[in-house]
């Protein structure tokens, strides 16, 4: 196996067993690093056992398929992620390969188990490589596996896995000055037990022609002169205002701000019971979810996001409130005039004017040029392709464009199967698709063929996705292209990137330069401190967890207020899953007539029907078919949960204040069937 002379000089103290982080950029081959340094651990150890951690899941079949698959000729390998029914068997699976290529969660989920099969311990492994390792920070799987081994080490545990972790990005976490980006990459280093960061100095010139940078150009548009749609839709949130009848509400519609009131004030609707107030806020919301699509692609897409949700307004609910039906009115009285809006091209959106000619200048038929334009969300992806598909211009250049995004499912735009990803990467790859418009899937680890053009779309991330997506741009003379609005938050966002990049580069060049001692002292002291802070962390969840009887807390459906269960009703189910197991609970939803399609196996369960509120259509989760017994399963967001201590929304069931058990599934059958007509 052959490496560059940069990457030797990364990989000396990995192997002399050291734990480091390989800061490299993009594109220099970390991972085929990583996978020497597991060649030799492998060859130098025995009983050895090697697991590489990945945070998304197309990255485990390709590291599988790519840099890894030469160690296939020596050693047991198996890549196992949340698509892999053999998931649940992971501690066979360790028993019978040399290296298991994963998602961070399935490690964090066998290390949780209690299952025999399944259950395996941190010292179970005699090597971690973290593959981008700068998300070890915080409440991230990584970070939480990383808890667990710092925990062993202050206890004085032996035969701890060596660490690897890999990065082309530590980022300044939010600091705007060397000291806190110095803190916040030592809080990292601490985090992974790292003994030092490995960047190359001596092959730094061949790195860099290896390595090329692309060109940055900013490209830029004007305000829409006149946007006649957007003013529609404003005029109708006004309306939504007078009928609710809170003059404190702010009216800076189409932005984040009043995004974030709008969320609030949906929140205070629900925990007081104000129907009116809550179902306003909810429609509010989407309105100016509408003004931010037509800020951002085409005046059609923000159209018909407003149509499927009145689409599915009517199917779904039985719009018996007076709010409701004042709602859908004001939208069908509107309707036919903000089609005709959106149709109208003098008003289009000069974003999209300026990405075509950004397009054209690089897409020729023939040229053999490849491109990713990184867009915000899926909807936005989406929308950009069609729009290629609907532009007879940049057809005949040649363009055959598809659609990445992540595999995470969404109620607004329509998700990726693991195999739909492949299908697209493996067709941009060698296939007849030359451009993606991407979501932040493709920014990190994905193995895309060398880009000649990246546009970033109306982007505000942070220095790290600006990077990463840079790094996508790897073909001779390549562009990387930044399209926004003249004067707008996401261009001075991107030049504060470009600073906080320096800053970044400066704060390790300090953190590699600190004298050892003096850097041993320190990271030893951020490991107590972590480890406190996360056994402080975890107490006040449990107690959180225990402030209330379960037999005291009641749910009620978010939209009618309908009472429909008590808290002491609740089971989990591997730990993730909440049901209902009162038998009388079906008397309050109903059941779509298809089962819910989610692709993907689970080891004891399938999915059933959806279920929504006898009363008025309001969804609140799907039937879960558990060894052949049918159960409801529910989404914490969908209800008001009431406590002694008053009414509360949530987004997660980790938050709620009262323990809930675990499903007792021999219990429940005993209790709810004749055991003799179960079948065997």
């Amino acid at each position: 196996m052959d490496l560059r002379d940069y990457q030797w000089e990364v990989i000396g103290p990995a192997l002399e067993g050291e734990n480091i982080i390989i800061w490299l950029p993009t594109g220099a081959g970390k991972t085929r690093a990583a996978a020497y340094i597991c060649k030799r651990h492998l060859e130098s150890r025995d009983k050895s056992k090697v697991a590489v951690l990945v945070n998304t899941v197309p990255l485990v079949d390709q590291h599988l398929k790519n840099e890894f698959s030469f160690l296939q000729k020596h050693f047991q390998i198996a890549a196992i992620s949340g698509d892999s029914e053999v998931k649940a068997f992971f501690s066979e699976e360790l028993k019978r390969n040399d290296l298991i290529i994963c998602t961070a969660q399935i490690l964090q989920n066998a290390l949780q188990s209690r299952e025999e099969e399944m259950h395996v311990e941190l010292t179970d492994f005699s090597l971690l490589v973290i593959d981008e390792c700068h998300h070890t920070h915080k409440e991230s799987t990584y970070n939480k596996i990383m808890a667990d081994y710092l925990e062993r080490k202050m206890r004085g545990q032996q035969n701890l896995p060596q660490i690897v972790g890999l990065t082309a990005s530590l980022g300044t976490g939010g600091a705007n000055s060397i000291k806190g980006a110095q803190d916040h990459i030592l809080q990292i280093c601490a985090n992974l037990d790292a003994a030092k960061i490995m960047s190359s100095d001596k092959y730094k010139f061949y790195l860099n022609i290896h390595v090329p940078q692309p060109k940055k150009q900013y490209d830029v548009t004007e305000e829409r002169p006149l946007d006649p749609f957007g003013e529609k839709i404003k005029e109708i949130m006004s309306q939504i205002h007078t009928y609710l009848n809170n003059p404190d509400l702010p009216t800076d519609f189409g932005t984040q701000i009043y995004e974030q009131r709008i969320v609030e004030l949906q929140k205070e609707g629900a925990e007081g019971f104000c129907r009116k107030t809550r179902v306003c806020a909810l429609h509010l919301r989407k309105y100016n979810n509408a003004l931010l699509i037509n800020d951002t692609v085409r005046m059609i897409d923000a159209f018909q996001t407003l149509d499927e949700f009145y689409l599915l307004e009517r199917a779904m609910k039985e719009l018996t409130d007076v709010t409701e039906r004042f709602l859908v009115y004001i939208f069908d009285r509107n309707k036919e005039g903000l089609l005709a809006l959106a149709k109208d091209k003098r008003y289009e959106n000069p974003k999209l004017e300026k990405l075509q000619q950004v397009l054209q200048d690089h897409f020729r038929a023939d040229s053999g040029s490849r491109g990713i334009v990184f867009v915000r969300t899926r909807q936005g992806a989406h929308s950009l392709h069609q729009w290629v598909q609907d532009n007879v211009d940049l057809q005949l250049r040649g363009i055959k464009a598809a659609v990445l995004t992540g595999a995470g499912f969404s109620n607004q735009t329509k998700h990726m199967t693991q195999h739909e990803q492949q299908d697209v990467i493996q067709q941009f790859r060698k296939g007849p698709l030359n451009l993606l418009f991407s979501t932040s899937v493709a920014e990190e680890g994905l193995d895309i063929p060398e880009c000649n053009i990246v546009v970033r779309y109306g982007l505000m991330t942070n220095e790290i996705a600006m990077m990463q997506a840079r790094g996508r741009a790897r073909a001779p003379n390549s562009i990387c292209s930044v399209l926004a609005k003249a004067n707008s938050k996401e261009v001075a966002r991107e030049r504060l990137n470009e600073t906080l990049e320096v800053l970044m580069e400066k704060a390790i060049k300090r953190v590699q330069e600190m004298p050892p001692r003096e850097y041993s002292q320190t990271i030893v002291k951020l490991q107590r401190e972590a480890v406190i802070g996360s056994k402080m962390r975890d107490t006040e969840r449990e107690r959180r967890r225990q402030l209330h009887d379960p037999e005291l807390v009641r749910l009620y459906c978010i939209n009618c207020n309908e009472a429909i269960c008590h808290g002491s009703d609740l089971r989990t189910v591997e730990k993730t899953h909440h049901i209902n197991i009162n038998p009388n609970f079906r008397l309050y939803y109903r059941k779509s007539p298809d089962h819910v399609v989610i692709p993907r196996t689970f080891k004891d369960w399938k999915p059933g029907s959806s279920i929504s509120c006898s009363i008025c259509g309001q969804a609140w989760g799907t039937e879960m078919i558990y060894r052949a017994v049918t159960l409801p399963m529910l989404a914490v967001k969908n209800f008001v949960v009431e406590s002694p201590d008053g009414k509360r929304t949530y987004k997660q069931w980790s938050k709620v204040t009262f323990a809930i058990e675990e499903f007792d599934y021999a219990q429940y059958c005993e209790t709810n069937f004749e055991l003799d007509d179960l079948d065997p």
